[in-house]
């Protein structure tokens, strides 16, 4: 059965990191406040041109327009990078998310992993992808000063512990490419929900979005602490994709590691079953902000024990199979009665 959402009206802060050097105290306090307060913020005049933006779409369509056989080349792998498809299952719906997905890293877990030029007709897709990335990683950095400073520590702490040019960096970039669906008959009152992507927070540092103009479906629920489990029958507000805009969201190590002072925030991309939903194709890349394995992980309070980047990373993948398990439970006792 269908559920239709409840949605509030939410202000998205925008925060422009225009004359950076000078303005880093306002920027600062601007973000701590979209932290503490929402967990998700919009970037604006972060320097990376909308042309090398749009650039690095045409190329995860080029990726993803290859036929299946030719992307199983480059296979999803236990180095959380690879293709999957349909395959990813949240514990909010116990269902795939109706999406394909290319993850890639910065080192050594993409060996192998890289779709060829010669795969990609003549297309430099490893050339044009770590370019991208690399300007992607400058722009985390110079949040992550900020967010050091907001929290009292030396400016690069949170850079060191995320060095993408070490061996065991953990940060990510995922193409995502969601599948167009047929739009439902408006009279069928038990028509399911195709799920994108089902509601979830992300487990890392910070991680930030490029969307595509037109191609809606990103939504947002406020901090942990204000939700039900997954946001479950929570209010939601749309947030509106522009090709140059970064969307950030909080995620939980960066909640963690602040003493829960910033607020790691459930979001979903909307299954469209109501009118106005967006039911065409959808395109987004997201980086996973994620720290170096060995990083040591400890807010100031030190209201958790110390874990590295490694640990805090195994107990998130656990704690989401888990509830994963106790979902997949649920829904076989539903359906057997």
């Amino acid at each position: 059965m269908t559920t239709k959402t409840k949605y509030v009206a939410r202000e998205v802060p925008q925060i422009s990191l225009r004359d950076y050097s000078s303005r880093i105290d306002e920027i600062t306090r601007e973000l701590v406040a979209a932290s503490e307060n929402v967990g998700f913020f919009s970037i604006t005049d972060h320097d990376i041109p909308k042309d090398e933006i749009e650039a690095m779409f045409d190329a995860s369509r080029r990726f993803f327009d290859l036929p299946d056989e030719i992307k199983a080349t480059v296979p999803w792998s236990a180095r959380n990078v690879g293709w999957e498809k349909n395959s990813q299952i949240r514990p909010s719906t116990g269902q795939p998310d109706t999406k394909e997905s290319y993850q890639l890293q910065f080192g050594e877990n993409m060996d192998g992993v890289w779709i060829t030029d010669e795969q990609m007709a003549g297309f430099k897709f490893k050339e044009t992808s770590l370019g991208f990335m690399h300007h992607v990683q400058g722009v985390s950095e110079k949040l992550m000063r900020c967010f050091a400073r907001g929290l009292g520590f030396p400016d690069d702490y949170f850079i060191r512990y995320h060095d993408v040019t070490r061996t065991n960096s953990q940060t990510t970039m995922r193409l995502l490419h969601y599948f167009a669906l047929p739009e439902p008959d408006p009279n069928d009152k038990d028509r399911p929900v195709y799920h994108r992507a089902g509601a979830h927070a992300d487990w890392g540092f910070l991680t930030l979005l490029f969307q595509k103009d037109g191609e809606s479906g990103l939504e947002i629920c406020p901090g942990r602490e204000v939700v039900t489990e997954f946001g479950i029958g929570d209010e939601w507000t749309p947030v509106k994709p522009k090709t140059g805009d970064i969307v950030c969201n909080i995620g939980d190590l960066l909640m963690s590691w602040s003493d829960d002072r910033f607020k790691s925030t459930f979001h979903r991309v909307k299954a469209p079953s109501e009118e106005g939903d967006y039911f065409g194709e959808r395109y987004s890349i997201a980086f996973f902000n994620q720290p170096c394995k060995d990083a040591i992980i400890q807010g100031p309070k030190k209201k958790y024990p110390v874990v590295t980047g490694e640990e805090f990373t195994t107990r998130a993948m656990q704690r989401n199979f888990s509830a994963l398990q106790e979902k997949q439970r649920e829904l076989a006792a539903a359906a057997a009665a």
